[in-house]
């Protein structure tokens, strides 16, 4: 099976960096910048990509990603108000059934993994509304792939009862687990569930 064309990406970028100490986004990672390098992985398997910024930020986003992708700017509803009120705001502006989530301080997201979660929830023929990874036994809220309109639904419904969390609008959908053993062999070193929260886990081999 191929991955369908009709999948947006959406890119969390709204956050504080306050573990970082400064703006992690816009830190270098090898030649890219860590928000540069969550977009190039995306549009790889998309047909757009969104990137979800806190209110005021203004920072210069390209028209399209290096394969010609739109990448547009969609903003949170409130400032730094948490992953969720983001990615609702993402899928908001999204155009196609299904969206690939992932965090902007995600530097190396394995595309073949992606495109596995795609897939995986595409092959439910929709009896499933999301997909996530299982790490060690443990459901990985990020990345992921969700249906935009069941995932928009139970994010505003949850954002209604003050929950923030994506594991929450995961646990709240029905979702389709990749094991381990499944997408392990596309990502030897697990380097997709990477995320940079100090500037020492830029210096990191991302083993585990």
């Amino acid at each position: 099976m191929t991955t369908p064309a009709a999948v947006s990406g959406i890119v969390l970028a709204g956050g504080r960096s306050s573990r970082f100490g400064s703006d992690k986004l816009a830190a270098r990672y090898g030649e890219s910048s860590l928000l540069e390098l969550a977009v190039s992985a995306l549009e790889t398997m998309c047909s757009e990509v969104i990137v979800v910024l806190a209110p005021g930020d203004e920072r210069a986003l390209p028209h399209r990603g290096a394969n010609g992708v739109p990448v547009e700017r969609a903003v949170d509803s409130e400032p730094f108000g948490g992953p969720l009120v983001g990615l609702l705001a993402g899928l908001e502006a999204a155009r196609e059934p299904l969206a690939a989530v992932a965090g902007g301080d995600m530097p190396s997201l394995a595309p073949e993994v992606m495109r596995l979660l795609v897939r995986a929830l595409a092959a439910s023929d929709g009896s499933r509304d999301a997909a996530v990874l299982v790490q060690r036994g443990e459901m990985r809220p990020l990345p992921c792939v969700v249906r935009n309109g069941a995932a928009t639904q139970a994010a505003r419904r949850l954002l209604g009862d003050g929950e923030r969390s994506l594991m929450a609008l995961i646990r709240s959908m029905s979702a389709e687990y990749v094991q381990e053993s499944d997408w392990r062999p596309l990502d030897p070193t697990a380097a997709t569930l990477r995320d940079v929260d100090r500037p020492e886990d830029l210096e990191e081999t991302g083993q585990t």
